[in-house]
């Protein structure tokens, strides 16, 4: 009592130290990660258009919530090529002076599906009404925000549907494109040549430096341009079953088969338990001894475990079968009957009407009409069965109509009930016209399925608490060593595998063969985080993870090892063009074939559309060279894409001359059509963009 009193008389001294002392925690916490260095209200901004944190994490959140199992991550990178992509955009109509009209932005609303489609805001006809819209909004004045929103957003919709008019509009084509589109595709060439492939130099007697393929890179820097990024290296210590596990789990199972005596606290005596083959109460067996409840249901052979699923499906009612394995669980199954027909195959052609469930109608119709057509079809299909595959793709509103009608096998209970009671209550053939909430359904039940039912009592081959405790201490012990040790030499010790390294930028999610570990990336782009640093992680579902920062690539150029594969065969090309091009002389042609043992060949007929030569694939410089010459000219060595020619032109044949190029002038505003694609990609090269989204701890 006396300690208790003096607990009560400091308790207010007891709560100021601990409030104190929690208020610098957080303190130190706040200046560790640099929230008070750095601004916290703006993710990022484009162009100096600042994007701020708070409506960016609202959006983020709502992306989360919509059901798309989006992560909190993706939703992050989602929402913020979204804001990047509409603060450039939004810069562009302010330059340009777009402005939307009232009813331009009304067009853009009815194209969103959620208001263009919603009952609410559509009249008798069916078609959007903007005065219902309005006066929905006017008669539910806590849905203001909601307005504002759907209002900006068709505003915004509408100013970008007239600014990628404008763009597409000015990648026209004139006559004389159509013109040189014409002489690209029909003038001709034909010309003698002789080509040393670069292959005839070995890789390894041209070395490439780092030196040159940064060079490279820094000539191209927007191509190479690179995020900071982090490498790891990392052991997984795997929180599996041991063989000792396995035998027990094994061993426990086998144990069930039998009956077994055992002391009863309660009566004092030994006590005779059923095995599985005697239990009285198979469900309750299965429950007591299985970490999978009793399934009552019956099962056709194609959904038992494939591997067994012969030896499942033939037991006699009573026959127990087993012990076998089905994926990471150790199995019993006990047969206790057979139904017929528990799964059902069936086609149909579904015809829906104005007013019905089915947001893909093929076209509008009444109630009645849709009955009269889905009669007429029935009709058909009853003549000739087999002519539903094709009338399914021709007429039926549903999606199945791409697989001719075909819904493949079904359990009871899966389909809307009139539908499911005409096929589990009919035989395999019956045609007949069903009516649903959808529409009118003309279904053919196409096949049936038996099935067993069996009790099954399934242990997981999980790692026992000692096996457990026996990896975290084994992950303890790496970690600790490898802050001693080499990294390597310490896996080599406890004869561990190191992983292929792993590489991230801050907002990726993804860790090498760990996929999801975001809390490893977090750790390795921490501002307290250096190379070298050793960290061990608890994976869930996969064991230990030790980590060590193998590498930190600041942002600029792509890091040289992983440019060298794209790069290196372009400059190693290059230096063997020269040292080609150097034994490429000659007064003929022949003559140069001669000294480089090789022959002289012919390329007859290309187009600079078509400028495939025989034997060196396509080669667009070459034959533009050989048009450029002009007819018995021999050219100076070219660099090709296999390797270095010299050509001599034959002939050069013009296309005659034509009075309409509009096919050809077609052409190239079709080809000219997909550049608008590029337009935002531009801007975004172009702009000045701040990306602070890892600051937020997302």
């Amino acid at each position: 009592m006396a300690i208790l009193s003096k607990i009560r008389q400091r308790s207010i001294l007891l709560i100021s130290v601990i409030a104190i002392s929690l208020f610098a925690f957080i303190v130190q916490d706040l200046f560790r990660k640099g929230n008070f260095s750095e601004t916290s209200k703006d993710v990022g901004t484009v162009n100096g258009e600042d994007i701020l944190f708070q409506s960016f994490n609202e959006k983020v959140n709502n992306l989360e919530k919509s059901g798309r199992g989006t992560s909190n991550l993706q939703a992050v990178n989602q929402v913020w090529d979204q804001e990047v992509n509409v603060a450039l955009i939004s810069s562009e109509f302010k330059k340009l002076g777009i402005r939307a009209s009232e009813n331009q932005i009304i067009e853009a609303l009815k194209q969103n599906q959620n208001i263009g489609q919603n009952k609410l805001f559509q009249n008798e006809k069916g078609e959007f009404d903007i005065a219902k819209f309005n006066e929905y909004f006017k008669t539910n004045p806590g849905q203001e925000e909601t307005l504002k929103n759907l209002q900006t957003e068709a505003a915004l919709n509408a100013k970008a549907q007239i600014y990628f008019t404008m763009v597409k509009g000015g990648f026209n084509a004139t006559k004389a494109e159509g013109k040189l589109k014409y002489q690209m595709e029909s003038d001709k060439v034909t010309f003698d040549y002789v080509s040393v492939p670069f292959s005839t130099i070995k890789d390894s007697e041209i070395k490439i430096t780092d030196a040159e393929i940064t060079d490279y890179m820094k000539k191209r820097e927007k191509k190479y341009k690179a995020e900071e990024s982090r490498e790891i290296q990392y052991v997984l210590i795997e929180d599996k079953a041991s063989p000792e596990d396995e035998n027990e789990i094994k061993t426990a199972v086998n144990s069930l088969l039998s009956s077994k005596v055992e002391f009863d606290d309660k009566t004092k005596t030994n006590i005779t338990k059923p095995g599985f083959a005697e239990a009285t109460n198979t469900a309750d067996f299965v429950n007591s001894n299985s970490d999978k409840p009793y399934d009552s249901s019956y099962v056709a052979k194609k959904d038992l475990p494939q591997a067994e699923a012969e030896k499942l499906y033939a037991l006699a009612p009573g026959q127990i079968y087993g012990p076998y394995m089905d994926g990471k669980f150790y199995c019993l199954s006990k047969a206790l009957g057979r139904k017929s027909g528990v799964n059902a195959k069936a086609s149909h052609i579904l015809i829906s009407y104005e007013g019905a469930k089915v947001p893909n109608q093929k076209e509008k119709r009444t109630k009645e009409q849709a009955k009269a057509k889905a009669e007429t079809l029935l009709a058909q299909v009853q003549a000739n069965p087999s002519s539903l595959m094709m009338l399914a793709f021709q007429n039926s509103d549903d999606s199945s109509a791409q697989q001719g009608g075909d819904l493949g096998y079904f359990k009871p209970g899966s389909m809307v009930k009139p539908f499911n009671d005409f096929v589990f209550n009919n035989p395999v053939g019956k045609v007949g016209l069903v009516e649903t909430d959808f529409g009118f359904h003309i279904i053919s039940i196409t096949d049936k399925q038996d099935g067993v039912r069996l009790a099954t009592i399934a242990r997981k081959i999980e790692a026992s608490e000692k096996t457990t405790d026996n990896i975290y201490t084994q992950a303890t012990k790496f970690e600790m060593e490898a802050n001693a040790k080499p990294f390597e030499d310490v896996a080599k010790s406890m004869k561990l595998t190191i992983a292929p390294p792993a590489k991230f930028k801050a907002l990726e999610e993804n860790v090498g063969n760990l996929g999801n570990q975001r809390v490893i990336v977090r750790w390795a782009f921490n501002s307290e985080t250096k190379i070298g640093d050793i960290k061990r992680f608890e994976v869930a579902n996969l064991g230990q993870v030790i980590a060590k920062v193998k590498k930190v690539n600041a942002a600029g150029l792509t890091p040289v090892e992983d440019a060298r594969p794209g790069i290196e065969p372009i400059l190693r090309n290059k230096k063997k063009a020269e040292k080609l091009k150097a034994k490429l002389k000659g007064a003929t042609l022949e003559a140069i074939a001669t000294s480089n043992a090789t022959t002289v060949q012919q390329a007859t007929d290309l187009t600079l559309e078509n400028a495939v030569i025989p034997n060196a694939g396509q080669e667009l410089k070459v034959v533009g060279v050989a048009f450029g010459i002009g007819a018995n000219k021999m050219s100076a060595p070219i660099e090709g894409n296999s390797g270095v020619f010299v050509v001599r032109t034959k002939a050069i044949t013009k296309a005659a001359a034509i009075t309409d190029y509009a096919p050809y002038l077609a052409k190239v505003k079709a080809q000219n059509g997909s550049k608008a694609n590029g337009v935002l990609p531009a801007l975004k090269a172009d702009a000045k963009i701040e990306d602070n989204r890892a600051k937020f701890n997302y």
